[in-house]
């Protein structure tokens, strides 16, 4: 099969790899319109369920994934002066990085990687079997389609921009500060390990203007938020500029779409569907497109057999975490309903903001605040994250498991 995979993110190339992985004769060709080492933002979030699917899927590019991560342990949350804790763990990698791995191994593999190329219609590709629309929320292919999609794109209301920092954050960590013109925040988390964090701030559109975002230049911008800041990032410095340029304030995008192909042009990741980066699932859910879509065009013999199973398995599967990304936007776009408590009960509104909660949980969260409790539920966490990377090989002397196939197709993988 002649593939053509639009934009060269995390979800082109691992669809690239994964159809290498399962028949090395597919000829693909990923197209990506900027220069190698070049991408936007700063680090992305992931968690233990998705190095599983890495590593059942493609264990060599597993590998270099983890080995780039960085390991954090609890999230704290900062409201002013006061400061509650939560428990888990998490990793977390920078976005160049994460590119860089996949690129490399996609490569290795046969598959025709090329930067700088822009794609402006679809004249070139008559000869392709399938073109795979990876190239983002705008995507360029998919605004090609005619409203064969039926795309729909909603912005949130909320302000938020996407900036890096030398304060390197061993935490998953929230802060919110009082201003004057109201209340403004952000999640902060290790990118590069020893060296930069990610920091994306975010504030409601009445704090953005009475702050004076919307005039100050991009210098004047860091400089207020690094004043307001100035606690938690112990007098370090916010970074703005990332391939040249500074980061702007934007309102994040929801797209979804009725469908996710037509004809032989089938939409992948950002592309197809977005989440609100405060459930930190946008690369999980891209490389799950990448693996799903792999397989179904590995078990079915007619391409559109393909489409039509993976368009409907994964639209399906995926409505439940759109709907929790929603109300997670939702919830953010008026905390400050809830920022007049204590760090210890916002804690718990924020974590407890996809629904209903049993009362038991908040009495343990409250055993959560306490330092010796959570040494002891860190060592429960390390336990449980040894036993799973030991599970999925991770560990050079893996724990024996049973012979698997590459990846299912049904939702279970959601």
């Amino acid at each position: 099969m002649k593939i053509a995979c639009v934009g060269g993110g995390p979800a082109g190339l691992y669809f690239a790899i994964s159809m290498k992985r399962r028949d090395p004769a597919h000829d693909i060709t990923v197209i990506d319109r900027d220069p190698p080492g070049s991408t936007f933002g700063w680090g992305v979030v992931y968690w233990d369920d998705l190095l599983d699917i890495l590593y059942l899927n493609d264990p060599d590019s597993a590998q270099a994934v983890r080995a780039e991560s960085v390991l954090w342990r609890e999230q704290a949350i900062h409201v002013s002066d006061q400061t509650a804790h939560f428990g888990g763990y998490g990793f977390s990698l920078g976005r160049a990085a994460l590119l860089d791995v996949l690129s490399r191994r996609a490569s290795d593999l046969g598959v025709d990687v090329q930067h700088g190329r822009e794609v402006h219609d679809l004249s070139g590709f008559d000869d392709t079997d399938l073109i795979v629309a990876s190239d983002g929320a705008n995507s360029r292919v998919r605004q090609l389609g005619n409203h064969h999609f039926g795309t729909s794109v909603t912005l949130g209301e909320n302000r938020y921009i996407w900036l890096g920092t030398d304060k390197v954050f061993t935490r998953f960590t929230f802060a919110f500060e009082h201003t004057s013109a109201g209340w403004i925040w952000f999640h902060a988390y290790p990118s590069v390990a020893d060296k930069i964090s990610t920091c994306i701030v975010e504030c409601q559109p009445q704090t953005w203007h009475g702050l004076g975002f919307d005039s100050l230049d991009n210098l004047e911008n860091l400089g207020v938020l690094e004043n307001i800041f100035a606690r938690v990032l112990d007098g370090h410095s916010l970074i703005s500029k990332t391939r040249g340029e500074f980061a702007r304030w934007s309102r994040f995008s929801e797209v979804t779409n009725k469908t996710w192909y037509h004809d032989n042009v089938v939409l992948l990741g950002d592309a197809a569907h977005t989440t609100h980066f405060t459930i930190g699932s946008g690369t999980r859910l891209a490389i799950v497109d990448a693996v799903v879509l792999a397989q179904n065009l590995y078990e079915h013999a007619e391409l559109a057999d393909a489409l039509e199973n993976y368009d409907a398995h994964s639209r399906a599967a995926l409505r439940p975490i759109q709907a929790a990304a929603r109300a997670s936007m939702i919830w953010f776009e008026h905390v400050d309903r809830y920022l007049d408590r204590d760090a210890v009960r916002f804690a718990y509104a924020m974590a407890a903001r996809h629904g209903l909660q049993m009362p038991w949980r908040y009495q343990l969260h409250l055993l959560t605040q306490v330092s010796a409790v959570r040494k002891m539920g860190s060592a429960m966490d390390s336990g449980r994250r040894w036993w799973r990377a030991a599970r999925r090989g991770e560990l050079a002397m893996a724990l024996p498991s049973p012979r698997r196939s590459l990846v299912p197709t049904d939702q279970s993988m959601f």
